[in-house]
Protein backbone atom coordinates (compact mmCIF):
# COMPACT_ATOMS: atom_id res chain seq x y z
CA UNK A 1 0.00 0.00 0.00
CA UNK A 2 1.09 3.37 -0.54
CA UNK A 3 1.83 6.03 1.62
CA UNK A 4 -1.78 7.42 3.70
CA UNK A 5 -0.88 11.12 2.45
CA UNK A 6 -2.52 9.64 -1.10
CA UNK A 7 -5.28 8.98 0.80
CA UNK A 8 -5.25 13.11 2.93
CA UNK A 9 -4.93 15.15 0.00
CA UNK A 10 -4.98 18.85 0.19
CA UNK A 11 -6.64 20.99 -2.62
CA UNK A 12 -9.83 22.86 -3.60
CA UNK A 13 -12.87 21.04 -4.51
CA UNK A 14 -15.41 20.59 -5.37
CA UNK A 15 -14.64 16.78 -6.46
CA UNK A 16 -11.28 14.77 -5.87
CA UNK A 17 -11.97 12.81 -9.19
CA UNK A 18 -13.25 15.50 -11.03
CA UNK A 19 -11.56 18.74 -10.22
CA UNK A 20 -8.10 17.77 -8.56
CA UNK A 21 -7.43 14.71 -10.59
CA UNK A 22 -7.84 17.17 -13.89
CA UNK A 23 -6.33 19.95 -12.46
CA UNK A 24 -2.73 17.31 -11.60
CA UNK A 25 -2.80 16.30 -14.95
CA UNK A 26 -2.73 19.43 -17.20
CA UNK A 27 -0.50 20.79 -14.76
CA UNK A 28 1.81 17.97 -15.11
CA UNK A 29 1.20 18.00 -18.90
CA UNK A 30 2.51 21.31 -19.12
CA UNK A 31 5.69 21.22 -16.89
CA UNK A 32 6.30 18.52 -19.28
CA UNK A 33 6.04 20.00 -22.44
CA UNK A 34 6.81 23.49 -21.22
CA UNK A 35 6.78 24.41 -25.75
CA UNK A 36 3.14 23.59 -25.99
CA UNK A 37 0.78 26.29 -26.61
CA UNK A 38 -1.81 24.85 -28.23
CA UNK A 39 -4.10 22.08 -26.31
CA UNK A 40 -7.19 20.30 -27.09
CA UNK A 41 -8.48 18.48 -23.75
CA UNK A 42 -10.60 15.28 -24.36
CA UNK A 43 -13.32 14.06 -21.52
CA UNK A 44 -14.68 10.37 -21.96
CA UNK A 45 -16.72 8.96 -19.55
CA UNK A 46 -17.97 10.06 -16.10
CA UNK A 47 -15.44 13.19 -16.47
CA UNK A 48 -17.40 14.24 -19.62
CA UNK A 49 -20.97 13.08 -18.01
CA UNK A 50 -21.01 14.99 -15.06
CA UNK A 51 -17.77 17.58 -15.21
CA UNK A 52 -19.81 20.61 -15.84
CA UNK A 53 -21.48 20.19 -12.72
CA UNK A 54 -17.89 18.95 -11.19
CA UNK A 55 -16.25 22.34 -12.74
CA UNK A 56 -13.87 19.93 -14.33
CA UNK A 57 -13.83 22.17 -17.25
CA UNK A 58 -13.16 25.25 -15.02
CA UNK A 59 -10.46 23.40 -13.07
CA UNK A 60 -8.52 22.97 -16.77
CA UNK A 61 -9.06 26.10 -17.84
CA UNK A 62 -7.53 28.12 -14.92
CA UNK A 63 -4.45 26.33 -16.00
CA UNK A 64 -4.03 26.05 -19.70
CA UNK A 65 -5.96 29.21 -20.73
CA UNK A 66 -3.36 31.17 -19.33
CA UNK A 67 -0.68 29.16 -21.33
CA UNK A 68 -1.94 29.30 -24.92
CA UNK A 69 -5.71 28.20 -27.12
CA UNK A 70 -7.64 25.90 -25.15
CA UNK A 71 -10.61 23.25 -26.37
CA UNK A 72 -12.23 21.28 -24.79
CA UNK A 73 -13.86 18.11 -26.15
CA UNK A 74 -16.75 16.32 -24.15
CA UNK A 75 -16.96 12.28 -24.93
CA UNK A 76 -19.24 11.15 -22.31
CA UNK A 77 -20.41 7.99 -24.50
CA UNK A 78 -16.54 6.52 -24.75
CA UNK A 79 -16.06 4.93 -21.59
CA UNK A 80 -11.73 4.04 -21.60
CA UNK A 81 -11.31 0.49 -20.20
CA UNK A 82 -8.81 1.07 -17.53
CA UNK A 83 -11.23 3.56 -15.47
CA UNK A 84 -14.17 5.67 -16.21
CA UNK A 85 -13.05 8.79 -15.55
CA UNK A 86 -10.38 8.91 -18.44
CA UNK A 87 -8.52 12.33 -19.76
CA UNK A 88 -6.62 13.04 -23.05
CA UNK A 89 -4.61 15.74 -23.76
CA UNK A 90 -2.65 17.04 -26.52
CA UNK A 91 -0.18 19.70 -26.63
CA UNK A 92 1.38 21.68 -29.96
CA UNK A 93 3.84 24.34 -30.56
CA UNK A 94 3.66 27.88 -32.14
CA UNK A 95 4.08 25.97 -35.71
CA UNK A 96 0.46 23.22 -34.81
CA UNK A 97 3.79 20.13 -34.13
CA UNK A 98 2.34 17.56 -31.38
CA UNK A 99 4.80 17.32 -29.10
CA UNK A 100 2.74 15.39 -26.50
CA UNK A 101 -0.19 13.42 -26.48
CA UNK A 102 -1.24 11.72 -23.38
CA UNK A 103 -3.66 9.77 -21.50
CA UNK A 104 -4.59 9.99 -18.41
CA UNK A 105 -7.16 8.80 -15.63
CA UNK A 106 -8.46 10.34 -12.64
CA UNK A 107 -8.80 6.90 -10.54
CA UNK A 108 -10.45 8.87 -6.93
CA UNK A 109 -9.08 10.86 -4.19
CA UNK A 110 -7.29 13.31 -6.56
CA UNK A 111 -4.35 10.84 -7.56
CA UNK A 112 -4.20 10.42 -11.48
CA UNK A 113 -2.57 7.16 -13.44
CA UNK A 114 -1.32 8.23 -17.10
CA UNK A 115 -1.13 6.49 -19.78
CA UNK A 116 2.50 4.86 -19.34
CA UNK A 117 2.07 3.74 -15.98
CA UNK A 118 -1.08 1.62 -17.43
CA UNK A 119 1.40 0.19 -19.79
CA UNK A 120 4.01 -1.30 -17.48
CA UNK A 121 6.23 1.74 -19.11
CA UNK A 122 6.83 3.85 -15.37
CA UNK A 123 7.49 1.99 -12.19
CA UNK A 124 4.57 2.23 -10.16
CA UNK A 125 4.99 4.10 -6.33
CA UNK A 126 7.06 2.37 -3.90
CA UNK A 127 4.66 0.56 -1.39
CA UNK A 128 5.03 1.99 2.19
CA UNK A 129 2.98 -0.64 4.01
CA UNK A 130 4.05 -4.21 3.81
CA UNK A 131 0.23 -5.52 4.91
CA UNK A 132 -2.72 -4.69 2.94
CA UNK A 133 -5.55 -6.07 4.91
CA UNK A 134 -7.06 -5.03 8.23
CA UNK A 135 -7.14 -8.78 9.58
CA UNK A 136 -3.34 -8.66 8.99
CA UNK A 137 -2.53 -5.40 10.55
CA UNK A 138 -4.50 -6.30 13.52
CA UNK A 139 -2.74 -9.88 13.97
CA UNK A 140 0.29 -7.59 14.32
CA UNK A 141 -1.22 -5.07 16.37
CA UNK A 142 -2.22 -8.24 18.80
CA UNK A 143 1.17 -10.15 18.78
CA UNK A 144 3.22 -6.67 18.94
CA UNK A 145 0.94 -5.24 22.05
CA UNK A 146 0.97 -2.05 19.23
CA UNK A 147 -1.89 0.51 18.05
CA UNK A 148 -2.58 0.99 14.24
CA UNK A 149 -1.05 4.00 14.60
CA UNK A 150 2.04 2.65 15.95
CA UNK A 151 2.02 0.35 12.33
CA UNK A 152 1.96 4.24 10.47
CA UNK A 153 4.95 5.34 12.89
CA UNK A 154 6.77 2.76 11.61
CA UNK A 155 6.27 2.17 8.31
CA UNK A 156 6.00 6.14 7.34
CA UNK A 157 8.72 7.41 9.23
CA UNK A 158 8.64 10.46 11.35
CA UNK A 159 7.69 12.73 8.32
CA UNK A 160 4.00 12.11 8.67
CA UNK A 161 3.09 13.64 11.58
CA UNK A 162 4.51 17.15 10.38
CA UNK A 163 2.05 16.20 6.86
CA UNK A 164 -0.86 15.17 9.60
CA UNK A 165 -0.35 18.41 11.47
CA UNK A 166 -0.82 20.02 8.53
CA UNK A 167 -3.77 18.07 7.15
CA UNK A 168 -5.47 18.93 10.94
CA UNK A 169 -5.34 22.81 10.68
CA UNK A 170 -6.76 22.71 6.95
CA UNK A 171 -9.56 20.25 8.67
CA UNK A 172 -10.02 22.71 11.46
CA UNK A 173 -9.78 25.84 9.38
CA UNK A 174 -12.42 24.18 6.46
CA UNK A 175 -14.42 23.71 9.81
CA UNK A 176 -14.61 27.16 11.14
CA UNK A 177 -14.55 28.98 7.42
CA UNK A 178 -17.96 27.20 6.50
CA UNK A 179 -19.34 27.75 9.29
CA UNK A 180 -19.09 31.77 8.88
CA UNK A 181 -19.55 30.96 5.34
CA UNK A 182 -23.58 32.37 3.95
CA UNK A 183 -25.37 32.81 0.99
CA UNK A 184 -25.81 30.44 -2.18
CA UNK A 185 -24.00 27.84 -3.35
CA UNK A 186 -22.35 27.89 -7.32
CA UNK A 187 -23.39 25.70 -9.55
CA UNK A 188 -26.65 27.37 -10.66
CA UNK A 189 -29.60 25.37 -8.23
CA UNK A 190 -29.61 27.84 -6.09
CA UNK A 191 -29.01 26.01 -2.93
CA UNK A 192 -28.01 28.04 0.11
CA UNK A 193 -25.55 27.50 2.52
CA UNK A 194 -26.92 25.63 5.70
CA UNK A 195 -24.38 24.90 8.17
CA UNK A 196 -24.44 27.66 10.10
CA UNK A 197 -28.12 27.83 10.67
CA UNK A 198 -27.58 23.68 11.92
CA UNK A 199 -25.13 24.93 14.38
CA UNK A 200 -27.22 27.73 15.75
CA UNK A 201 -29.79 24.89 16.15
CA UNK A 202 -27.61 22.43 17.30
CA UNK A 203 -26.29 24.88 20.43
CA UNK A 204 -29.44 25.37 21.91
CA UNK A 205 -30.24 21.49 22.26
CA UNK A 206 -29.00 19.98 25.42
CA UNK A 207 -27.39 16.22 25.84
CA UNK A 208 -27.40 13.75 22.88
CA UNK A 209 -29.28 15.94 20.44
CA UNK A 210 -26.88 19.04 20.74
CA UNK A 211 -23.96 16.83 20.18
CA UNK A 212 -25.29 15.09 17.11
CA UNK A 213 -26.45 18.41 15.36
CA UNK A 214 -23.17 20.18 16.17
CA UNK A 215 -21.14 16.84 14.11
CA UNK A 216 -23.88 17.61 11.30
CA UNK A 217 -23.49 21.06 11.28
CA UNK A 218 -19.21 20.46 11.09
CA UNK A 219 -19.94 17.99 8.74
CA UNK A 220 -22.27 20.25 6.59
CA UNK A 221 -19.43 22.82 6.72
CA UNK A 222 -16.62 21.36 5.40
CA UNK A 223 -18.94 19.92 2.81
CA UNK A 224 -20.44 23.06 1.56
CA UNK A 225 -16.74 24.75 1.69
CA UNK A 226 -15.82 22.08 -0.79
CA UNK A 227 -19.01 22.72 -2.94
CA UNK A 228 -17.77 26.44 -3.37
CA UNK A 229 -14.03 25.30 -4.81
CA UNK A 230 -12.52 25.80 -0.74
CA UNK A 231 -9.76 24.55 0.82
CA UNK A 232 -10.08 20.61 2.08
CA UNK A 233 -8.67 17.81 2.44
CA UNK A 234 -9.94 14.36 1.00
CA UNK A 235 -11.03 12.03 3.34
CA UNK A 236 -10.70 10.17 1.61
CA UNK A 237 -12.53 11.90 -1.22
CA UNK A 238 -13.97 15.87 -1.50
CA UNK A 239 -17.20 14.48 -1.42
CA UNK A 240 -16.57 12.24 1.56
CA UNK A 241 -14.26 15.41 2.89
CA UNK A 242 -16.64 16.32 5.66
CA UNK A 243 -17.12 13.14 7.59
CA UNK A 244 -13.91 12.57 9.64
CA UNK A 245 -13.05 16.42 10.18
CA UNK A 246 -16.48 16.43 12.11
CA UNK A 247 -16.07 14.01 14.31
CA UNK A 248 -12.46 15.08 15.10
CA UNK A 249 -13.58 18.18 15.72
CA UNK A 250 -16.43 17.58 17.98
CA UNK A 251 -14.28 15.52 19.75
CA UNK A 252 -11.46 17.53 19.87
CA UNK A 253 -13.75 20.60 21.28
CA UNK A 254 -15.69 18.11 23.68
CA UNK A 255 -13.18 15.91 25.22
CA UNK A 256 -10.00 18.01 25.00
CA UNK A 257 -8.04 15.34 23.26
CA UNK A 258 -5.09 16.76 22.85
CA UNK A 259 -3.81 17.66 19.13
CA UNK A 260 -1.31 14.35 19.54
CA UNK A 261 -3.61 12.20 20.06
CA UNK A 262 -6.37 13.40 16.88
CA UNK A 263 -3.34 12.97 15.03
CA UNK A 264 -2.91 9.28 16.07
CA UNK A 265 -6.61 9.53 15.69
CA UNK A 266 -6.15 10.71 11.85
CA UNK A 267 -3.07 7.70 10.89
CA UNK A 268 -5.71 5.03 12.15
CA UNK A 269 -8.44 6.47 9.99
CA UNK A 270 -5.94 6.85 7.08
CA UNK A 271 -4.96 3.08 7.17
CA UNK A 272 -8.63 2.29 7.18
CA UNK A 273 -9.54 4.57 4.27
CA UNK A 274 -5.82 3.13 2.43
CA UNK A 275 -7.00 -0.42 2.24
CA UNK A 276 -10.36 -0.19 1.20
CA UNK A 277 -8.66 2.20 -1.64
CA UNK A 278 -6.16 -0.66 -1.97
CA UNK A 279 -8.25 -3.45 -2.61
CA UNK A 280 -11.29 -1.79 -3.63
CA UNK A 281 -11.94 1.88 -4.73
CA UNK A 282 -13.11 5.12 -3.41
CA UNK A 283 -13.96 6.52 -6.28
CA UNK A 284 -17.48 8.22 -6.70
CA UNK A 285 -17.53 7.10 -10.31
CA UNK A 286 -16.81 3.59 -9.80
CA UNK A 287 -18.62 2.44 -6.57
CA UNK A 288 -20.85 5.65 -6.39
CA UNK A 289 -21.19 8.60 -3.46
CA UNK A 290 -22.44 6.23 -1.35
CA UNK A 291 -19.20 4.51 -1.44
CA UNK A 292 -16.69 6.76 -1.00
CA UNK A 293 -19.10 8.31 2.28
CA UNK A 294 -18.86 4.49 3.56
CA UNK A 295 -15.30 4.40 3.69
CA UNK A 296 -15.17 8.00 5.11
CA UNK A 297 -17.89 6.94 8.25
CA UNK A 298 -15.13 3.71 8.40
CA UNK A 299 -12.46 5.97 8.81
CA UNK A 300 -13.91 8.51 11.33
CA UNK A 301 -15.32 5.56 13.46
CA UNK A 302 -11.70 3.86 13.41
CA UNK A 303 -10.27 7.22 14.52
CA UNK A 304 -13.04 7.53 17.38
CA UNK A 305 -12.19 4.22 18.63
CA UNK A 306 -8.75 4.89 18.77
CA UNK A 307 -9.50 8.20 20.76
CA UNK A 308 -11.83 5.92 23.25
CA UNK A 309 -9.20 3.40 23.30
CA UNK A 310 -10.85 0.85 21.37
CA UNK A 311 -8.89 -2.15 19.39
Amino acid sequence: MESISEIFRIGTGPSSSHTMGPRKAVQQFIAEYPSAVNFEVYLYGSLAATGKGHLTDKAIEDVLSPVGELVINWCPDFVPQYHTNGMRIVGRDVCGIVLGDRTVYSVGGGKIVWDTEVSGESDSKKSVYPMRRISDILEWCERTGKSYWEYVDECEGEYIWDYLHEVWEVMKASVKRGLEGEGVLPGGLGVRRKAVSYYMKASGYSSSLKSRGLVYSYALAVSEENASGGMIVTAPTCGSCGVLPAVLYHLYLSREFSEKRILRALATAGIFGNVVKTNASISGAEVGCQGEVGVACAMAAAAASQLFGGS
